[in-house]
């Protein structure tokens, strides 16, 4: 690991402007930070430490409806938050499978939403690995967005706070992840120095609670990343479905989600046909980057699956086995 000046500022202001200087990073509960240090893939000369910053990790509900997580909350607290149980499970459920508890302890949510995209060679381009992007992706980089969490978060509008030298601006998690473009890689929309203040959750999420999964498919039942996954939410009225969300995790350089697969679902009643017609609709510009035409069957089937178990309607209680297509929740035999 290199060397590095380690500073601890006492508030915001401070922290933007120790990170503003070239060669700067953020660390907070470090979980995907150090792991990147340690094999030479992040090299800083400045660690500045956010995590006892005043006031960025308070959970609270906003008067006009929403939520605000602090970027600094802990991923533990805010899957078991009431709130966040209450308006958005499917959250909780992607938290809970995303990672053991002592590292759910230790990382927070704004490190969760900045993982670096992660191919298993360098540069996402050498060799044929089964887990690279089947959307999205150039020659360049076919690397995709390890995080559970966010996918939910795309498939609801969320948005990120972000406070720098100018002051505090809003941008929806969709816009915040881009693409990769022509030989360049991409990465988060973030300038010298600015720091993911808090997570955004808009009002009238509530709709969706009563019909929202996250499903997970991965090389073994345990918290390994997701070779695909889905996020699906459901606000059934009367038979028929009022509004749909899905996004796709495990696909490409960030949480995919397809607004005509959701205009398709609305206005239908549920059913195993309009499922699969809209995740074969979100995959129809799928394409292999390597030995992994699989994952595009994979994941057309894995968001019919999400689809088809909101609709039958969130469990009231957390599956033991969040998000694994064997958990008993999902009407699947106990893995054996």
């Amino acid at each position: 690991m290199n060397r590095f000046e380690y500073l601890r500022p006492a508030s915001v202001e401070d922290a933007v402007a120790a990170a503003a200087t070239p060669g700067a990073a953020y660390l907070s509960g470090g979980t995907n930070l150090l792991d990147l240090m340690k094999v030479g893939v992040a090299t800083p000369s400045t660690l500045v430490d956010v995590t006892r910053l005043p006031g960025l990790d308070v959970i609270e509900a906003l008067p006009g409806g929403g939520l605000r997580i602090g970027a600094m909350a802990r991923n533990s607290d805010v899957a078991r938050h009431p709130d966040v149980l209450a308006r958005a499970p499917m959250v909780a459920e992607a938290l809970l499978s995303g990672a053991s508890a002592q590292l759910r302890n230790a990382a927070r949510v704004g490190g969760n939403i900045l993982q670096h995209p992660r191919a298993l060679l360098s540069g996402g381009i050498a060799g044929e690995p089964r887990e690279h992007a089947v959307l999205g992706w150039t020659e360049a980089c076919r690397s995709v967005h390890p995080s559970d969490f966010c996918v939910p978060l795309v498939a609801l509008g969320a948005s990120v706070e972000i406070a720098g030298i100018g002051g505090r601006r809003e941008v929806a998690l969709r816009d915040f992840f881009s693409l990769p473009d022509g030989a360049e890689e991409a990465f988060p929309a973030l300038g010298p120095g600015e720091l993911l203040t808090a997570l955004l959750l808009p009002a009238g999420i509530e709709a969706f609670a009563a019909h929202a999964r996250y499903v997970k498919l991965r090389e073994r039942t345990s918290f390994a990343f997701a070779l695909v996954s889905a996020a699906a939410a459901l606000e059934i009225e009367g038979g028929t479905i009022a509004r749909a969300r899905l996004a796709l995790g495990g696909v490409a350089h960030r949480p995919w989600r397809t607004d005509a697969a959701e205009a398709l679902l609305t206005g239908n009643a549920p059913s195993a046909a309009i499922f699969a017609e809209a995740a074969a609709l979100a995959l129809a510009d799928a394409r292999p980057s390597g030995d992994n035409a699989f994952k595009i069957e994979l994941a057309r089937r894995t968001a019919a699956r999400a689809l088809a178990l909101a609709a039958a309607g969130t469990p009231a209680r957390m599956p033991a086995l969040p998000a694994s297509p064997f958990d008993a929740e999902y009407g699947a035999p106990a893995h054996v």
